[in-house]
């Protein structure tokens, strides 16, 4: 094998170890910050650790999610229902 060659194939290696990382995908962060959001106490704000991979606008998103199921207002498969805030709204 030459030189030329063998480098090629170490280099080769090289990205195919960084791709195989054992760092989560985004998509895997996202679904750990669910978990880690849904575990957490109500009173509890700070950010969990599994969620600092996320954007900023992601996060808020995730949160907002979870607050809305804590009060209700999602369905069986965690849409937000309409009918159902307005059913726990107090009339003005």
């Amino acid at each position: 094998m030459n030189r030329n060659a063998a480098i090629t194939a170490l280099a080769g290696a090289a990205l195919l170890l960084a791709g195989c990382s054992s760092q989560p995908t985004y998509d895997e962060s996202v679904q750990q910050c669910v978990k880690a959001l849904k575990a957490r106490h109500l009173d509890d704000k700070t950010k969990p650790k599994v969620c600092e991979p996320l954007k900023e606008d992601d996060y808020t998103l995730l949160v907002a999610n979870q607050a809305m199921g804590d009060l209700g207002w999602t369905d069986k498969d965690g849409n937000f229902d309409r009918n159902k805030m307005l059913q726990s709204t107090p009339a003005p």
